[in-house]
């Protein structure tokens, strides 16, 4: 089951240090768990939300320092993508995985794959057990459909304005953090889904 989904940038923002990263959308699946750990129950929601923004943080962070690793060892040099070229910018994206230990900052081990997209990181937080090849498979649509359908790329693009049709995307092809394993003709009828309620 997938833990967590976020959209956040991986190069420098100007009000942000040099190695921060802002999380412009996020969304966590599965059980919370600062109320199933018997030391954290006493929190009140305001404490848990901050807990959970906590951990979304160390997340993003993790992985744009991967994302800056890999952009360093490449050396390949960021050219500013224009709407349109979606497909080639998606197909040129750095993307790894990077483990998560126990504790650190979920209770239990995690593995996050990413895809650097330009200035934007899409992330999966995924259980160790899970299917990392569909996971991929599925953050890779994801990322299209955000790209194609919500145009991240344009200038001045507003992720935070456009969160209820990621939620949609997300409703779609990751029902309750579920991978789902999709034959050709079962994918064929979700793009069409997808395509219709972002049309709306």
């Amino acid at each position: 089951m997938v833990r967590c989904f976020l959209i956040h940038t991986v190069c420098p923002v100007g009000a942000l240090s040099a190695g921060e990263s802002r999380v412009l959308y996020s969304r966590l699946f599965g059980p919370d768990e600062v109320v199933l750990s018997k030391q954290q129950r006493e929190f009140t929601p305001e404490e848990r939300r901050l807990l959970q923004k906590e951990k979304v943080s160390v997340v993003a962070r993790r992985v744009r320092s991967a994302v800056s690793l890999s952009r360093e060892a490449s050396g390949r040099q960021l050219v500013d993508a224009v709407p349109g070229d979606e497909a080639l910018v998606l197909q040129d994206a750095d993307s790894g995985v990077v483990r998560l230990r126990a504790g650190d900052p979920f209770s239990e081990e995690m593995s996050v794959l990413w895809l650097g997209v330009q200035s934007l990181g899409f992330t999966l937080a995924c259980e160790p057990h899970d299917n990392l090849l569909l996971a991929e498979d599925i953050l890779r649509n994801l990322t299209r459909h955000c790209l194609d359908n919500l145009h991240m790329l344009g200038q001045g693009s507003e992720v935070l304005l456009k969160s209820s049709r990621i939620d949609v995307l997300l409703s779609r092809l990751l029902p309750h953090g579920q991978l789902l394993f999709l034959n050709h003709r079962f994918a064929q009828s979700l793009e069409k889904e997808v395509a219709s309620s972002m049309a709306k």
